[in-house]
């Protein structure tokens, strides 16, 4: 398994030269039996159009190698709200979405994310008080995983 994910990997930097892929970036790569999910992202969002291209590239390979089997499902999209942000990058997008952080030392937080600075996350969080608004800035090194969380 861990050839096949090698060669998508590679079949997908080097679409990620190609100029209107130039900006994206490899988050994740899930492949169970014959289901493959790839989680791509940009700086600025992932479009539809950049998940086809990569897609029918992805699917030439798996067609002519039948890496796994005739019959599959290839999912190529953003990893959308739910999935843990995995790279400092992933952040600025999400400035001002509530999120949920679990850090290293075993804790967690929940709160707006408000600000990136070099590598310190700035989440506004509830106090004890009615009004009571706390501050918590964060080390990126801290971090366990983090996630958006979906708000109404």
């Amino acid at each position: 398994m861990d050839n096949l994910i090698d060669k998508i990997k590679a079949i997908i930097e080097d679409r990620f030269k190609e100029a209107d892929l130039e900006d994206c970036f490899l988050v994740d790569i899930l492949v169970n039996n014959t289901k493959l999910e790839v989680y791509i992202d940009t700086d600025e969002g992932v479009s539809f159009k950049k998940c086809q291209k990569l897609s029918r590239a992805i699917e030439a390979y798996l067609d002519e190698s039948k890496a796994i089997g005739e019959k599959y499902t290839l999912e190529v999209s953003s990893p959308g709200v739910g999935r843990p942000l995995k790279f400092r990058r992933q952040y600025p997008r999400n400035i001002g979405r509530k999120m949920k952080v679990k850090l290293k030392d075993g804790s967690s937080l929940k709160g707006k994310l408000t600000g990136i600075n070099d590598n310190v996350l700035t989440i506004e969080s509830k106090g004890q008080k009615k009004k009571e608004v706390i501050i918590n800035e964060i080390d990126f090194e801290q971090i366990e995983s983090s996630e958006v969380l979906i708000t109404f």
